[in-house]
């Protein structure tokens, strides 16, 4: 049974179909991209998928659970974590706090404990800034916890995000754009990143890319965008070659010229 399952989800914003009957699957354990176009619907797909949209038409079910009309934090206590296309980081807090915020869907504190910083409060409290910790090494951030997140250079602050989804211990690792302004080196150390979260985690990943290289190079499946309907779908060489796809990027006078060389 597929991890995340949707069957013909539509998202409308007045006269406009952003999302149109999209019917879509993610496998346990693999790394899948949507692409596409801009304006496709990619990121109000992802949205509708995370509880800041709620699709007026069509099923989300994740294990088995429908997602309709959860609260995004009810989505990441699911089981699913997130990124965005622009980074939405707490600027002036650290990247230690930054990451401490993702927890917050598995504390157990309640008012008490905090009110009267408890035994439980304070074994807990130590506990995260130690989990917290290990994630910013995993992800390439050692030592710079106690820095504010503004002054990490550009790589650095997509790593935070990526650090404070899994801090929630997420099942479901989506992935907006996450290559997106990196340099060739970054792109590649990110890359290796987003394969050992798969390995050594076994986090699913489900990604939002523009980036051809990175999208050929690390997807087991791909599925692609346009108009908000999906068009296609499949193995990278498969896409590599649909005429579809081509299209939509390309224009239909490119894509005729490239169905002629082959």
């Amino acid at each position: 049974m597929a991890l995340l399952q949707t069957n013909e989800v539509v998202k409308r914003f007045g006269g406009l179909v952003a999302v149109n009957k999209m019917t879509f699957s993610v496998e346990k354990g693999r790394i899948v991209s949507i692409i596409g176009p801009n304006g496709a619907g990619k990121t109000t797909f992802f949205n509708s998928l995370t509880g800041i949209y709620t699709p007026e038409e069509g099923k989300i079910e994740f294990n088995g659970q429908s997602l309709i009309g959860l609260r995004p934090d009810q989505v990441a206590s699911a089981g699913i974590a997130r990124t965005f296309q622009n980074i939405r980081l707490f600027g002036s807090m650290t990247v230690l706090e930054n990451i401490l915020v993702g927890m917050h869907v598995r504390l157990k504190q309640n008012p008490f404990d905090i009110l009267l910083r408890s035994k439980h409060f304070n074994d807990e409290e130590k506990e995260s800034e130690e989990q917290a910790k290990e994630l910013m090494a995993y992800v390439g951030l050692k030592n710079v916890g106690n820095e504010l997140a503004h002054n990490l250079p550009y790589g650095g602050q997509r790593r935070i995000e990526i650090a404070r989804a899994l801090a929630a211990n997420p099942t479901l690792l989506l992935l907006d754009e996450p290559t997106a302004g990196m340099n060739p080196n970054e792109t590649e150390e990110a890359i290796k990143l987003f394969r050992r979260i798969r390995d050594d985690k076994g986090i699913t990943i489900l990604m939002i890319e523009h980036d051809m290289r990175v999208v050929m190079g690390i997807s087991e499946h791909i599925s692609v965008m346009d108009y908000g309907e999906k068009i296609a779908e499949g193995s990278p060489k498969e896409i590599r070659s649909n005429q579809r796809v081509i299209e939509a990027y390309l224009g239909r006078g490119a894509a005729v010229a490239h169905e002629r060389k082959q």
